[in-house]
């Protein structure tokens, strides 16, 4: 018996402007907990929850005592996974600053701070008492609710101050029961096909990975040239062309993903997959000759069609490999 995790992001009804002035301030005096706890952690080399909790709660309650006492605790949580991976990225070698950015927030909730009503409502506490937020469901968010998914105590709210909304990270848990193999099934991903080995037989997936990359790398060129100049590097309609060529490309792997898990599945195989390393693109660069080959071969996601193919196989209960 093994537990799977995914997060889902919901969007809420806009909100009224005195309604979602409470969540403005609530997320700048949240932003300064986590500015002044990044600092304290880096400086005395903390990356324990347990231990800045201990060392700095009593502070916090004292410099914030209108807003609820568990976001302190989240902020620590917070802090506690930004320095952590800050030290991954110091010892090999890619943080180029001494001490972390805070530069986009989440507001962390656990089962103090919010709690649900139905399945379209939620409350959240702030410095003006409990607020309910109606949500917007979606088509993702019935599939969890329906598929013998249950939402997780955790959640994370982010304002979206263009449209007056909450954007909540719901995190749901099941419970799957692995099976026993009966066989395995072995997929190789290449640049334009994916070979996969069932019973003694070999099937042949084309998939024109290389040339998809390609022109995706391309039109994303065209599109930054053309609309950088005109609206600027963070605009609304560039992010939107970005989405939707991003939505293409992914809507492939998705489906291939979902053939080969459907597959083994069915036949109780254990899918055997290729042990690619940590970054595979780059050890491949020196074998490329032209610079348009490589340039679209390290933006070839073979990483991520693994990561895909075990997301599902995770959610099924199969067992895999690499």
């Amino acid at each position: 018996m093994s537990e799977v995790v995914r997060t889902v992001v919901v969007k809420s009804t806009p909100l009224p402007r005195k309604v979602f002035r409470v969540f403005v301030e609530l997320e700048g005096m949240y932003r300064n907990m986590v500015e002044q706890l990044v600092l304290f952690a880096v400086r005395n080399n903390i990356a324990s929850f347990t231990r800045l909790k201990a060392l700095k709660y009593r502070e916090l309650r004292s410099l914030y005592p209108h807003i609820p006492s568990h976001y302190a605790y989240t902020a620590c949580q917070d802090t506690s996974v930004r320095v952590k991976g800050f030290k991954k990225l110091k010892k090999r070698g890619v943080a180029k600053t001494d001490v972390p950015e805070v530069k986009s927030v989440s507001i962390w909730l656990d089962d103090h701070l919010w709690r649900l009503e139905g399945l379209t409502t939620i409350w959240i506490a702030t410095l003006k008492g409990w607020v309910r937020v109606e949500l917007e469901p979606h088509k993702h968010f019935w599939k969890q609710i329906n598929g013998c998914w249950r939402i997780s105590s955790e959640a994370k709210i982010k304002l979206n101050r263009r449209s007056r909304r909450l954007i909540i990270y719901l995190t749901f848990k099941k419970s799957v029961e692995s099976c026993e193999p009966r066989g395995f099934m072995t997929v190789d991903v290449n640049e334009n096909h994916v070979a996969v080995l069932v019973d003694g037989s070999v099937y042949l997936f084309e998939t024109g990975f290389k040339n998809i990359e390609l022109g995706y790398y391309y039109r994303r060129k065209r599109v930054q040239e053309k609309y950088g100049k005109l609206y600027g590097v963070n605009s609304r309609i560039k992010k939107k062309v970005f989405r939707k060529l991003r939505e293409r490309k992914n809507d492939l792997r998705w489906k291939l993903a979902n053939i080969l898990v459907r597959l083994a599945g069915e036949k109780q195989y254990v899918i055997v997959l290729e042990r690619l390393g940590r970054n595979p693109a780059r050890g491949m660069i020196n074998y490329m000759k032209t610079t348009s080959y490589v340039t679209g071969y390290t933006r070839r996601a073979l990483e991520e069609f693994k990561g895909l193919s075990r997301r599902k196989l995770e959610s099924t209960g199969s067992p895999w490999s690499t």
